[in-house]
């Protein structure tokens, strides 16, 4: 496989373009580092791509493991750069707003891997069960298949809707696999088996325990629902209520574990007892000028008392 010819690199030309119409300042921190590093490397390449993409021949009977790592991050064309850098655009941003910057971080990184670990077993079984040994030759390089992942998981955390897959409104919930048939009919070129990796290591999260093990370090309770809830908005919101959740000085420190009730008769108590604070001192208070003895008075108590 070798990296196609490109002119003007139209397609790295609208990507920018793109960027800057939804505004750098717009694209949350994860979203951005994954953008900037998929561009980075597309221009500046750490191998030829016939050395960073991922096959069972290379990958597993290989034990080149790099290709793990690289293979996700590097791009046939500007063209599949382009469409994969959009849509990482926006699903990533709409996803990092919604989970949190660490979380989303994770899931990245743990998804970018994963999904060549399970394209390479599928391609495996296909190769083993079909007797067709071309399975564990053939190469994928892309981010696509964390895209797919990305977008069970988005379907998942915005549920209802439909999509628009090649002019058919489609569920949300069967919009990827609509997608991964139609993109593999209108482009046998693109690698399906990886394409369906990613749906299934989305379904791993979303309906497996890929999600607890996830979010073991970011939750804040032991239901999903609160979980979820605290990761509303952004991330710095859903860190400060997880720090504020796990601080020694949590609410029965402020309440001293009392009821509403108690704590209004409390409150009552403390309001009489800070005013008769108040009034003490005034009785030993220094008098006012109009108050104070003249000094024919001070004359007569001095001789008085001798």
């Amino acid at each position: 496989m070798q990296r196609r010819q490109r002119g003007i690199n139209a397609g790295l030309v609208l990507l920018f373009a793109q960027l800057y119409q939804f505004g750098i300042h717009n694209i949350p921190p994860v979203t951005l580092a994954a953008l900037g590093l998929n561009i980075y490397l597309f221009l500046n390449p750490l191998k030829p791509l016939l050395k960073v993409c991922i096959s069972v021949r290379e990958g597993y009977y290989g034990r080149d493991w790099q290709r793990f790592l690289l293979s996700p991050f590097h791009h046939a064309d500007d063209w599949h750069l382009y469409f994969n850098m959009v849509s990482l655009l926006w699903k990533g941003a709409k996803l990092e707003r919604r989970l949190g910057t660490g979380l989303f971080a994770s899931i990245i990184l743990v998804f970018s891997q994963l999904i060549g670990v399970v394209y390479v077993i599928l391609e495996y079984v296909l190769a083993e069960f079909t007797g067709d040994p071309s399975f564990k030759m053939q190469c994928a390089v892309g981010f696509s298949g964390v895209l797919f992942a990305l977008k069970v998981l988005n379907n998942h955390y915005h549920p209802g809707g439909s999509s628009n897959v090649f002019g058919i409104l489609i569920p949300n919930k069967y919009a990827c696999w609509a997608e991964l048939v139609a993109i593999h009919l209108l482009s046998p070129g693109t690698s399906f088996v990886g394409h369906l990796s990613g749906i299934l290591v989305g379904l791993l999260y979303t309906q497996g325990p890929l999600k607890n093990i996830l979010t073991a370090s970011f939750s804040n309770g032991p239901s999903s629902a609160g979980r979820n809830f605290n990761y509303s908005g952004h991330s710095g919101y859903a860190d400060y209520q997880y720090q504020q959740h796990q601080s020694p000085r949590s609410y029965d420190f402020y309440t001293g574990g009392l009821n509403e009730d108690e704590q209004l008769q409390q409150a009552i108590r403390e309001s009489l007892n800070e005013r008769d604070g108040n009034r003490r001192p005034q009785q030993n208070a220094p008098r006012s000028s109009a108050e104070q003895p003249s000094v024919e008075e001070i004359r007569r108590r001095r001789l008085n008392r001798f």
